[in-house]
């Protein structure tokens, strides 16, 4: 039986009066309240998505087109890679003072020691680029593009464990059910690819602390957005969607009669109960139809030349690891697909700093810093923003006994170290000052909301003014509380 007929045939007289009864009802009804809805464009809203109502976007002309975030889940020691000072030699094994500490707020594996003695950095720095930036021996390739980054200092986050600080970096709280950066992007400015999602994310783990710190969807989940704009998450396997694949005996043509019918039956439905949730489902399933071309051409590497993966790496060749994300960035950015987002994990150094920490700098590194050339190479760094960074620091004192093979650093989100590139972003420029024990910050610093009314700013978006009506409240990416644009680091 064809669903369809079937469908109407089921559909009695008295449904039939009954629905046309409440239909007019309605519409009187709506003509009391909203006399906009049967006027004009309003009434159109019913058959689209919700990106329809977004016109007046961007507010201004944007820098960038297009975000990829590199983000480092678990925490990078901002000490031990970006913020150094000679005199930290010096300082070595020195109890950190009370002046410093202060009445900070600590995890419960350190807040029983006895006591904080101080860890200069454990490697080596240069003076890189023009500029003469600090950066670790840890990230050679990183020092090699000095003079395409704004390096960040003074980030700072009230968050002190993983959970909420990721999810307050992400998506602009600490409590579960927010909107993420990406989907408050894909909702604003939707994709200039309609064989792609707007937001996709890639998955790595490292090699330092294996396994990471786990990572939950709704890190790149729609929240109270509709779920259209939710991000999409590629696995590392020959089917990097699941269930996207027609089941064997379906061929293409079929599966294009079957969705068509279904959605027939969806808009049916939609009109009835008004549920907008419906249209997400018929965008959701038209978007895996384009997706089952599209995306094995995105994930086909085999028409990259060899200097690519001599670029990015041998690890580039291997689905999954961080180098071949990368490198599947800057394809996602070549097809205009709006926001990208990949996590790394494995950067919660606890303990075995020393031998965790380079191990895990080796898997970011090159890639990171051949995302930077390939982009620029290939003319869209200027129109990308590129992010590097985590969800905190960690701590200037020792975790554990000095001078321990099995000794690391506890978290620390007074102030902690990221990088940008691209669009709207200055090059080889650094912002914001720490202590000289890198503890806290002195100058510029920069709050994690800060930083996402920049990102925003580059993409041509007012934060203030981009809101979601939500339980009765005009919802921001960057909350209630004060938020400001970075304007320093913008070109």
């Amino acid at each position: 039986m064809d669903p369809f007929i079937d469908f109407h045939r089921k559909l009695t007289r008295r449904s039939l009066f009954g629905q046309m009864g409440r239909g007019l009802g309605g519409m009187a009804l709506g003509s009391l309240l909203l006399p906009r809805l049967l006027r004009g464009r309003e009434l159109d809203q019913s058959e689209g998505d919700d990106s329809s109502l977004l016109r007046n976007l961007p507010h201004f002309a944007p820098k960038a087109k297009r975000v990829i975030y590199l983000f480092q889940s678990g925490g990078p020691s901002h000490i031990d890679l970006f913020d150094y000072k000679p005199s930290m030699r010096d300082l070595h094994g020195v109890e950190l003072p009370d002046s410093v500490r202060g009445n900070q707020r600590v995890t419960g594996m350190t807040q029983n020691q006895s006591s904080y003695p101080f860890v200069a950095p454990h490697w080596d720095f240069k003076r890189c680029g023009k500029n003469g930036a600090w950066i670790s021996d840890l990230l050679p390739y990183t020092q090699k593009v000095a003079d395409d980054i704004t390096i960040i200092r003074g980030m700072n986050t009230e968050a002190i464990n993983h959970d909420p600080a990721v999810t307050y970096i992400n998506t602009g709280s600490q409590q579960m059910g927010h909107a993420s950066l990406g989907s408050w992007l894909s909702y604003g400015l939707g994709s200039d690819n309609q064989d792609l999602p707007a937001y996709m994310v890639l998955l790595s783990q490292g090699s330092g602390k294996n396994p990471g710190q786990p990572l939950f969807s709704r890190l790149w989940g729609n929240g109270y957005l509709p779920s259209s704009f939710q991000g999409v998450k590629l696995g590392s396997g020959t089917d990097p969607v699941y269930f996207l694949q027609n089941p064997p005996g379906v061929d293409r043509g079929q599966r294009r009669k079957a969705l068509d019918r279904l959605e027939t039956l969806n808009r049916a439905h939609a009109r009835q109960v008004g549920d907008p949730e419906i249209h997400a489902r018929i965008d959701a399933y038209e978007m895996a139809y384009r997706m089952q071309t599209s995306v094995p051409d995105l994930m086909d590497l085999s028409d990259e030349p060899e200097s690519t993966f001599e670029l990015f790496g041998e690890e580039s060749r291997r689905p999954g690891s961080f180098a071949a994300n990368c490198l599947l960035a800057r394809r996602m950015a070549e097809k205009g697909v709006r926001f990208v987002q990949l996590f790394h994990r494995g950067w919660d150094q606890h303990k075995k700093l020393a031998t965790q920490l380079p191990k895990q700098c080796r898997d970011v590194d090159q890639p990171s810093a051949a995302l930077i050339k390939d982009l620029k190479q290939r003319g869209l760094l200027d129109e990308t923003l590129v992010i590097w960074g985590g969800e905190f620091g960690r701590t200037a004192y020792s975790q554990g006994k000095l001078g321990d093979a099995r000794a690391g650093r506890d978290h620390h989100g007074r102030c902690f170290s990221i990088w940008m590139a691209g669009g709207g972003v200055k090059r080889g420029f650094e912002y914001g000052l720490t202590d000289d024990w890198a503890y806290n910050v002195v100058e510029d610093g920069v709050h994690i909301r800060d930083l996402n009314a920049t990102v925003l700013k580059c993409m041509g978006i007012d934060h203030e003014r981009f809101t979601y009506k939500f339980r009765g409240l005009n919802q921001r990416l960057t909350g209630v509380e004060e938020a400001r644009v970075v304007d320093d680091i913008l070109t």
